[in-house]
């Protein structure tokens, strides 16, 4: 039996964390570095507002298409070698970015940059999971996402005057160094396990590989992470990666960096949400889908206000619309809160890459919904509020589709449970998580 070398939760649990949501917190500044760029790189690439989506769109489809495969590649090689895949990734993706000045190969520098933001998010979950006690897993989850959305702080106001001062190159090649950096942070600083042996690695068979993904999936209690993720964080993502700025400067009419300095909010607004969130996670778990209901039903309503106002909506109600969908994000993370419920840990790195394709699918699909909507509103002249209230409306379809899906497989979830493990289904009425075994 394997001996257990670092107590779990203790300091150097702590350390091997922070350096991983060090790494987490850089990818999220190269994943939303486009939030205030968009004007810019219209410009530069000479291109209309939907192929301007399209750098998004290509980013985010390849990050969801790489989910499942980089659970399977998880399970099989660990944290610490996706982190310091991805960091050599990320490197490449934004100093390629910084030089290009066409279109295509832009899109494929975003493309590169995809694959290495997908190693990040599930690996440093995976460290979670290692190195913390059961109990303290959902705070500690919650506080990752939590702190990696300082990343999305940096990719705002401190991007914006970047790239005013320095430029779009030396910008964009800046940030590329940064991955470096973490890189070599995860190289020293980060141990896959605390026991005193190294990470398994049982090779598997192509068979054995399908049968764990398939029964992943065939996991009703899978399927509403999913859907929590999918329904969740889409709209904070198409407002914080893309379309927000562009709606609050050429639609609301308000100050460039007036935009920026609006886009923290969501981030400031987490650091509230997401302890609550994670506190009701690990007290209450047989009612996560209530919370998960609500912060749906609060984004609906906010975006039903500034939609339906007469002309540009005053300051207040913009700034209530950016704070009450910010707790998506955290929201979102009880989609993969499900996955670690409803699985066996073995299955934990495929499950928790299906979960966590969802909300960048959807944000996929409405960023470049909008794009397109926006182009066929505004018919290429310069866009209005009116094209921009036309094009965001698309988000109650996804709204619609994602919580009638949720409805279903919470009642799939805790039917199948119920039957097939008893005493878990009997542990999680009275507020206890059993982990299930393989």
């Amino acid at each position: 039996m394997s001996e257990l070398l670092f107590p779990l939760g203790g300091r150097r649990a702590w350390a091997v964390w922070a350096t991983a949501v060090l790494t987490y917190l850089v990818t999220v500044l190269h994943r939303g570095s486009m939030s205030v760029a968009g004007l810019q790189a219209a410009e530069r690439f000479d291109i209309s507002a939907s192929a301007l989506a399209s750098f998004t769109v290509v980013q985010l489809t390849v990050y969801a298409a790489m989910q499942v495969p980089v659970g399977v590649l998880l399970d099989r090689y660990g944290s610490k070698r996706l982190l310091i895949a991805a960091s050599v990734l990320l490197f490449a993706a934004q100093s390629a970015f910084s030089l290009v000045d066409s279109y295509p190969a832009a899109l494929a520098a975003r493309a590169v940059l995809g694959v290495g933001d997908a190693l990040v998010f599930i690996s440093v979950l995976r460290v979670v999971m290692s190195w913390f006690p059961a109990l303290r897993q959902p705070v500690m989850s919650q506080a990752t996402g939590m702190l990696g959305g300082v990343g999305a702080i940096v990719s705002t106001v401190p991007m914006a005057a970047a790239f005013h001062a320095f430029g779009w190159t030396s910008t964009f090649a800046a940030a590329g160094v940064l991955s470096l950096l973490t890189g070599l942070a995860v190289l020293f600083l980060i141990k896959d396990t605390p026991y005193d042996e190294p990470l398994r690695r049982t090779k598997q068979s192509l068979t054995e590989v399908r049968g764990n993904l398939r029964r992943a999936w065939k996991e009703p209690g899978t399927r509403l992470g999913l859907w929590t993720h999918f329904t969740t964080s889409f709209s904070g993502g198409t407002f914080g990666l893309l379309w927000g700025y562009p709606f609050l400067v050429q639609g609301q009419g308000l100050a460039p960096t007036t935009a920026a300095a609006m886009l923290i909010l969501p981030v400031l607004a987490s650091l509230f949400y997401g302890p609550l969130v994670g506190r009701y996670a690990a007290r209450f778990p047989f009612y996560r889908s209530w919370i998960v209901l609500a912060v749906i039903g609060g984004s609906v309503v906010m975006w039903t206000v500034v939609l339906l106002w007469p002309g540009r909506a005053p300051m207040p109600v913009l700034l209530m619309l950016i704070v009450v969908q910010a707790a998506g994000g955290p929201g979102s993370m009880l989609g993969l809160d499900y996955a670690r419920t409803f699985n066996p840990a073995t299955r934990f790195g495929a499950a928790n890459g299906m979960v966590n394709t969802g909300g960048f699918i959807a944000m996929l699909i409405c960023i470049g919904m909008v794009g397109i909507l926006l182009d066929v509103s505004s018919g290429g002249a310069p866009q209005t509020i009116d094209d921009f209230k036309f094009a965001l409306a698309f988000q109650y379809v996804l709204w619609a589709i994602g919580t009638r899906q949720i409805l279903k497989y919470r009642r799939k979830a805790r039917g199948n449970l119920a039957r097939y493990n008893p005493e878990a289904y009997q542990a999680l009425l009275a507020n206890q998580v059993v982990p299930l075994k393989g």
